[in-house]
């Protein structure tokens, strides 16, 4: 089907070259990027689901609110000298991508406020980037828009602080244009990049726009071609497979955290189904790989052979999907690309954008973790000790660490560890990260923590930990909270066997534990942070006394209660163990089928909604649970 609004032009290629060269021949400013972004005023750019009812927005109406916005903005900060940096302090929305636009419109250089910092690292950084004002809420519209062509010159984009070290990274519209000139490369060499569904090409709103991956990947590099954002209203599973299916989206960009999750929760739900059937599926994930370089064979065996596990997962709307940020189980990226999805890596930081992403369609290739060849406007090289340099005019044009400023220098060392071949690169892990073991050895906790995903195991964190004047590997395994005190001892037993037999892993020190290692808004492990939290005694570790397993069923039990009162919409001190559902606490059958879809993302276990006439009070849903997770 034709792709939709292609101004007047009537194939895609011609309008996205059409645009790149209106861009090649105008001022590199962020007012050109705005006149090409929103010439295409019929388009819908924003999407979002209210209740029943899907609300659009088209680039004429946002173009319009943001320049309406921008001369309320004005007026307010008259006082304030042109230029000036002005905070925003928002999560994904309209509103966000409105008061952007309307603090360069106004002006002013936006700083993009990474809301997953806490809220003292988050006010350092406002000094150090000398904010004058912070834009927290919508901005109100003015009678009439702005002429303003004046527009701010920078914008400051703040790393994750994962070392516990914020910087600031600035760009002019130059380094965005650089980015969109690879985007365009990128769409000229892969057709799934650019594939559209009935017409329309959709990019869920997943990463936060104020990330580097989300300004760019997601909105800057599909919204220049006048593509649609989907909103995503919460990160609930149900709510993100809800939304792509609704809006039929095409386009995810996610963190491996993500991806993970959903693979987990699909093979724990195709486990429930019984081992005849896991067994079925594990050898159409085998075939599907192998015949997935072969044209058409592959694309159809996987849509025919796997159409119903697609379909529990995001449906058929979906063209290409990218994971980064950090790396991902190798396990997690075969499953996507087995079951017909297309799932690539790939790679950038806040001070350098997006440099790279694994565009061959090989299976070989997509599931080996690779980041892909550097993008047209980059170069990469590995140095002497096997770091990642980066050299691109997209990069930062300085960056602002400890309010100091420094200027970009000619090659950026990411200081992560990578490795070439073929000119495909792939990333290793964090050179930070490395450990020296007691021989001299380095340990790649990257790599490492591979072999100890035992079953049993949510998380493994191989990290260091002070012993004296001595820094020790210290390995964390974070275990089911339901294990079985049995179940315990043989995974102990089984992580030191497997400890042992990496013999670089010399005077090792192991501890189980039941926290989560990626809590509140992270989106992947900070292994500084986790080593700080273990030394400071923060975890609970995990312990096998007889009255463990009483308390854990305690707490089972609690759960299942909690989410009962929640179904019905009653306190829970009004439901008891044993009152049944329907006939005792008046609920319908709405109210049960948003119980045994809760109680599904919790436990990970299959209810069939029929169930509700057996499975009709607290405790009778806990001997059900208790005894699916104990078939596991």
């Amino acid at each position: 089907m034709k792709a939709y609004g292609l101004g007047n032009h009537k194939k895609l290629n011609e309008f996205v070259t059409a645009k790149i060269e209106d861009f090649k021949k105008s001022p590199k400013t962020f007012y050109t990027l705005f006149r090409l972004m929103f010439s295409e005023k019929e388009n819908i750019m924003y999407e979002k689901s209210e209740g029943y009812r899907i609300v659009k927005k088209t680039y004429g109406e946002v173009y319009s609110s943001a320049l309406k916005q921008a001369a309320t903005l004005k007026e307010q900060l008259k006082d304030k000298p042109y230029d000036s940096v002005v905070a925003l302090q928002m999560d994904n929305s309209l509103c966000w991508l409105e008061s952007f636009w309307a603090i360069l419109a106004a002006g002013f250089k936006p700083l993009l406020v990474n809301l997953r910092l806490d809220e003292e690292t988050r006010k350092k950084a406002l000094a150090d980037a000398n904010a004058v004002a912070v834009i927290d809420s919508e901005i109100e519209n003015a009678e009439s828009e702005l002429v303003a062509e004046d527009f701010g010159t920078e914008l400051f984009v703040m790393s994750s602080g994962t070392s516990f070290n914020v910087k600031i990274c600035a760009y002019c519209a130059e380094e965005f244009f650089y980015q969109i000139i690879d985007s365009y490369e990128i769409i000229k060499e892969s057709k799934l990049m650019k594939k559209h569904y009935e017409g329309n090409l959709k990019q869920l709103t997943f990463l936060p726009f104020y990330h580097i991956f989300g300004l760019v990947a997601v909105y800057i590099w599909f919204a220049f071609f006048s593509r649609t954002l989907v909103q995503l209203n919460d990160m609930s599973p149900s709510t993100i497979q809800n939304t792509i299916k609704r809006h039929k989206v095409t386009h995810v960009f996610a963190v491996p955290l993500f991806w993970e999750t959903v693979y987990d929760r699909a093979i724990s739900e195709i486990k429930s189904r019984g081992e005849k059937t896991y067994s079925k599926f594990l050898k159409g994930v085998e075939i599907s790989t192998k015949l997935h370089d072969i044209p058409l064979l592959g694309k159809m065996f996987a849509k025919l052979a796997l159409k119903e596990v697609r379909e529990g997962i995001f449906g058929d709307s979906i063209c290409f999907m990218i994971t980064g940020g950090s790396s991902i189980r190798p396990e997690a990226i075969k499953f996507f690309n087995a079951i017909g999805y297309h799932l690539a890596d790939g790679y950038g930081m806040s001070e350098i954008g997006i440099t790279s992403v694994e565009l061959s369609n090989k299976a070989k290739l997509l599931n080996s973790c690779s980041v892909g060849k550097p993008m047209a406007m980059v170069e990469y090289k590995i140095s002497d000790d096997g770091e990642l340099l980066v050299r691109s005019k997209a990069t930062a044009k300085y960056i602002i660490e400890g309010g100091e400023r420094k200027e970009k220098e000619e090659w950026f060392n990411t200081h992560d560890l990578a490795e070439e071949t073929n000119g495909h690169y792939r990333i290793l892990g964090r050179k930070d990260d490395v450990i020296i073991g007691a021989n001299g050895e380095n340990i790649n906790p990257n790599i490492t923590e591979q072999v100890f995903m035992l079953p049993g195991v949510n998380d493994v964190c191989l990290t260091k930990t002070k012993s004296g004047e001595n820094i020790l590997p210290l390995l964390l395994i974070s275990v089911d909270k339901y294990i079985t005190n049995d179940e315990f001892r043989k995974l102990e037993e089984n992580i030191r066997k497997t400890a042992a037999e990496q013999k670089v892993l010399s005077q090792l020190k192991i501890d189980f534990i039941k926290n989560s290692f990626i809590e509140g808004n992270d989106f992947k492990k900070n292994r500084a942070k986790i080593a700080r939290d273990y030394d400071a005694g923060k975890f609970r570790l995990f312990r096998t006394e007889n009255e463990k397993e009483d308390e854990e069923e305690d707490a089972l039990m609690k759960e299942i209660h909690e989410l009962f009162a929640f179904a019905l919409e009653i306190p829970a001190e009004r439901v008891s163990f044993d009152s049944d559902f329907f006939f005792d606490e008046g609920g319908t059958s709405l109210n049960y089928l948003a119980l045994i879809t809760r109680l599904q993302e919790e436990f990970c276990v299959n209810i069939a909604f029929d169930d509700e006439t057996k499975l009709r009070t607290v405790r009778q849903m806990y001997e059900y649970i208790k005894e699916k997770r104990a078939e596991k």
